[in-house]
């Protein structure tokens, strides 16, 4: 056990307001975040700022993380930057056999510390990942390929959030149950029958949390902090090309625990030698008790089916739609659909795919306008958005492995191109393949084309499907849901009925619904405390970020009773 430097009575006037506060959002739903969303937020109270934050990430590269972990066999590394930078960064190669059991000495001292002083570590790591966002920001941008914006707030305070409200919602479900309870049961003339019972949320074991190349924080903060709040203990398997976040996270976790006095091997880094796949190793030892997923449906599925010791946790792949069928903001549907497209170079799981148009033409503000015009003036908007160089290389990032490229480049040769991809150079990452998005567009009553849009196809690529009316839309958009899956469905809209008839197709499947976005917001975001990022209940995702659902079976509540 490690020594105490910071106490219960500290951490828990530290964090406790926070945690309240977090709370409330998840019961309203309303707009909250104690993570600031711009870079000048940072620099005071012990954060960086920006030239810290810059100066902390380029001293990592070409260096070695130790972090301190038992069963260190080697030492790996190998990220390249989808901007073309080396990051050489070593990380620890662990024997399994021995970093495992050492992670389980750690977890009864963690079971028996409770549920609030468990969410007040955890969100004291939060707050101490969040004072070096700056640093983090650098580290998932040259793993994922984001720009460095998007780098700074999805893979910061967004990914912070998300950790955050998995803390939240995990506090909620252990404190459901009392401690202890006097149960007295009135047997007539006889004494009443009398115990004491006592109530304890105990842990599965070990968690493994399996990181995607695209999002590591984003998507890996939920499941690290759920279990770790619910008492497990927490194995983190990195992707191979983005192992820099997830193990800075790891070293941050490790400090912190060990301070709070705890074994700070709950919390362990699992780096791999270049094409080892341990991940289909670990998944089936029998100290692994939870997994979290995201990425391939491929592979979502192999855990699942094989995983069978494990609660499994999965994010993996779906084919987004939106539909389009009459808006009162032509102007304003072209631009939130542009931007929709591009963000990312479309390689978010949120990203539209599928854009479903009656082929006899739509209903606008501006006038009818038929589904080659639709198409014609969406190509222009997304044009427009990315017609200078500077603003396209902050929205798109670069294409974060070659697989993508492939995809992009072949998607061309499946139906008539509305909108081409070109090449975007980008001054100061030279080696960066930045490319815009490409609209094809297909035709929804020819089985040949349905194979194509029936298929995700990750990244800057979506399909203008025409379809013969409100009706057929609807249908297809119920197929796709229940045969492919769906993060995200948008539609737009002026028709009662033909809202009511999509809102009905996406309560029956299980699918995350946003109607007429013309502003700000995005089909493709999500905000934590408030929106649920997937449903859990079609096939692209077994869960929801987050719900009750999600931390509630990370516990067992274990029952002692004794005579009174």
């Amino acid at each position: 056990m490690a020594t105490a430097e910071l106490t219960t009575h500290e951490l828990i006037a530290k964090h406790r307001p926070t945690l309240d506060q977090a709370l409330e959002a998840i019961r309203t739903r309303a707009y909250w975040s104690p993570h600031p969303e711009h870079p000048k937020a940072y620099g005071e109270h012990g954060s960086l700022d920006a030239a810290a934050g810059k100066a902390a990430f380029d001293a990592l590269l070409g260096g070695r993380l130790d972090l301190g972990q038992p069963g260190t066999d080697d030492w790996v590394g190998g990220e390249t930057s989808p901007y073309g930078i080396e990051l050489g960064v070593e990380y620890p190669h662990a024997d399994i056999d021995v970093l495992l059991p050492a992670m389980r000495s750690g977890m009864r001292q963690w079971r028996d510390a409770g549920a609030e002083m468990r969410a007040v570590v955890c969100l004291e790591i939060l707050k101490r990942i969040s004072d070096r966002t700056h640093e983090f920001a650098h580290a998932v941008m040259h793993t994922s390929g984001q720009a460095f914006m998007m780098a700074f707030q999805a893979g910061g305070p967004h990914a912070q959030d998300r950790g955050l409200e998995a803390v939240a919602y995990a506090y909620v479900e252990q404190v459901r149950t009392p401690d202890t309870a006097e149960w007295t049961k009135p047997q007539g003339k006889r004494d009443p029958l009398a115990l004491n019972k006592q109530f304890t949320p105990v842990p599965r074991g070990i968690a493994m949390v399996i990181g995607c190349n695209t999002f590591p924080t984003w998507n890996g903060y939920p499941g690290l902090f759920a279990s770790l709040a619910t008492g497990n203990a927490v194995l983190v398997k990195p992707h191979p090309r983005a192992v820099l976040p997830l193990a800075l996270t790891v070293q941050v976790a490790r400090q912190v625990l060990a301070e709070a006095g705890f074994d700070p091997n709950l919390v362990a880094l699992a780096a791999e030698r270049p094409g080892e796949g341990i991940a289909k190793t670990l998944a089936t030892r029998p100290e692994i008790r939870i997994i979290d997923y995201t990425g391939s449906t491929v592979f979502g599925d192999w855990l699942e089916a094989n995983a069978r010791q494990a609660q499994v946790y999965t994010e993996k792949a779906g084919v987004n739609t939106v539909i389009v069928h009459s808006t009162d903001n032509y102007k304003g549907m072209l631009s939130n659909l542009a931007f929709s497209l591009s963000l990312y170079s479309g390689q978010m799981c949120t990203t539209p795919q599928n854009l479903l148009i009656p082929r006899d033409g739509i209903r606008t503000d501006e006038g009818p306008r038929t589904f080659d015009e639709v198409v014609a003036d969406l190509a222009r908007s997304v044009d427009g958005l990315l017609g200078d160089d500077a603003r396209a290389n902050a929205l798109l990032g670069a294409i974060v492995n070659p697989d993508v490229k492939a995809r992009l480049d072949a998607a061309a040769g499946l139906g008539e191109v509305a909108l081409a991809s070109r090449e975007v150079a980008n001054p100061e990452f030279p080696d960066a393949v930045v490319r815009t998005p490409v609209i094809v567009k297909l035709d929804g009553a020819k089985p040949d084309d349905e194979a194509a849009y029936m298929s995700e196809c990750f990244g800057p690529v979506s399909f203008a499907v025409a379809v013969d009316s409100a009706a057929d839309a609807v249908e297809l958009l119920r197929r796709t849901v229940r045969e492919k899956g769906a993060m995200t469905v948008g539609a737009y809209t002026t028709d009662d009925e033909v809202e009511q008839a999509i809102q009905e197709v996406c309560l029956e499947e299980s699918a995350q619904l946003s109607f007429n976005l013309t502003g700000g917001v995005y089909v493709n975001q999500t905000a934590a405390f408030s929106d649920f990022h997937g449903s859990g209940g079609n096939p692209a995702a077994n869960s929801a970020l987050c719900d009750g659902a999600f931390v509630a079976n990370r516990f067992r509540v274990i029952e002692v009773r004794r005579e009174a």
